[in-house]
């Protein structure tokens, strides 16, 4: 039976003493953390705090240093060939930058999520089944895109395509969603679109949600706990009514301003001057 049919669904992920260095740099430093099943999870930071290094980590795109990755009862840190592939599926990631297959229309870039679940030369041929295509449909259904299904995906809006890479994860049947900085390339319209897009799937499948999220307001509105990195280290966790103003201070720093706004920045200087 291939590991990913036999992950259950309800399982904690847990990350333990997580770490990963790059020559000198400590990119994950030691982190310990457990996310529990149909939890929206916002990683916030900043820029170069090791957020998409963690959630690659998590998706062994990236191999720790140190640490153990666990899934239930599955040492994910362990698994090879096969077993990392069903992995990978069940941990399906999405990427600022969309990856989609510009020339390729709508349906097959969703299609592209079925790959890992049946045999390479089919796929390659574009041989996908009338039950995989009546899926494809019924996803972009759902995100209303479904009129768009034959169209190329380059001449899209890049809501529009980071939607489209919503539906093809979740063509790969996940068990939870890895969205590393899924809104940081859209304007403010299509970023509320495509978060929403993320807590439907969320409430309506009950997947797991870890996002790497550099605007704040997204990650108080969206998300039922954030955890904040600096220099690779767990420096918050906890519910976002609990990031106040010195907190969001100290992990942005300078970075304040571009992450959340001037308001914020004029309550933490109101604070300094009573």
């Amino acid at each position: 039976m291939p590991l990913a049919d036999s992950l259950p669904a309800q399982s904690v992920l847990r990350l333990r003493n997580l770490t990963r260095r790059f020559g000198s740099t400590v990119a994950v430093d030691g982190i310990d953390l457990d996310v529990p099943p149909g939890q929206v999870l916002g990683i916030i930071g900043r820029s170069g705090a090791g957020k998409s290094t963690l959630l690659r980590l998590i998706n062994r795109l990236v191999e720790p240093t140190a640490g153990t990755i666990r899934f239930g009862d599955t040492d994910v840190t362990a698994l090879a060939g096969q077993a990392l592939r069903d992995w990978r599926s069940s941990a399906a990631m999405i990427f600022q930058q969309f990856h989609l297959i510009p020339r390729l229309d709508v349906l097959t870039n969703v299609l592209i999520g079925r790959l890992n679940r049946r045999a390479t030369l089919p796929s390659l041929l574009g041989l996908f089944s009338a039950a995989e295509r009546a899926m494809a449909l019924s996803v972009l259904e759902r995100f209303d895109l479904a009129e768009l299904a034959l169209q190329r995906a380059g001449t899209l809006s890049g809501g529009q395509q980071q939607r489209v890479a919503i539906c093809r994860a979740l063509l790969q049947q996940p068990l939870m969603l890895l969205a590393d900085e899924p809104i940081a390339s859209l304007d403010p319209h299509n970023a509320r679109v495509v978060m929403e897009a993320l807590r439907r799937v969320n409430r309506e499948d009950g997947l797991t949600v870890l996002a790497n999220l550099h605007h704040l307001e997204e990650a108080r509105r969206y998300c039922d706990r954030v955890v904040a990195l600096q220099q690779g280290r767990l420096m918050f966790d906890g519910p976002p009514a609990e990031l106040t103003a010195d907190r969001v201070v100290a992990i942005y720093g300078d970075e304040l301003d571009l992450a959340d706004g001037v308001g914020l920045r004029r309550e933490a200087d109101q604070r300094e001057t009573r």
